[in-house]
């Protein structure tokens, strides 16, 4: 009767043990690796567009909101030359005002302009809009006016 390790000797080929991947493996697991990241990748990024589209809706809700509270303890909006500052300060002349209605200044928007805010407004009674990613007017997809209209 044999001994173990002879037995494991002799069923190895020329008595060598192969350890790792061979060069073509590799390659197979790399090209798929790049067709699932080329199929992957853009429907990602296509989110990613539309999640900043959604946090500007959100914003100009939320800023929305203030501008609505502000309203009613002065009776009306900040006028434009105020703009979105007179929500965390106070402006001068406004024994009325409770604020701040806002924690801290508005932020910019998801691409990092200040959103443009007019009173009165055009399109309402106050404008409060994102030109888009382009920061161009119109536009569309992404690159599309967010507004309060």
């Amino acid at each position: 009767m044999k001994h173990r390790h002879e037995l494991r000797r002799h069923e190895r080929p020329y008595g060598r043990t192969a350890y790792g991947f061979t060069l073509l493996e590799l390659l197979v697991v790399m090209v798929i690796i790049g067709l699932l990241a080329g199929y992957v990748a853009p429907k990602y990024f296509s989110q990613v567009g539309k999640s900043e589209v959604k946090a500007a809706q959100a914003q100009i809700d939320s800023i929305e909101k203030a501008l609505d509270q502000y309203r009613l303890d002065i009776g009306r909006y900040p006028a434009t030359e105020q703009g979105l500052a007179a929500l965390v300060t106070r402006p001068t002349n406004e024994p009325k005002w409770q604020g701040p209605y806002l924690k801290k200044m508005a932020p910019p928007d998801p691409w990092g302009r200040p959103y443009v805010y007019k009173y009165p407004g055009e399109r309402s009674e106050f404008d409060l809009y994102s030109f888009g990613k382009d920061g161009q007017p119109s536009g569309s997809g992404e690159a599309a006016d967010i507004t309060n209209w």
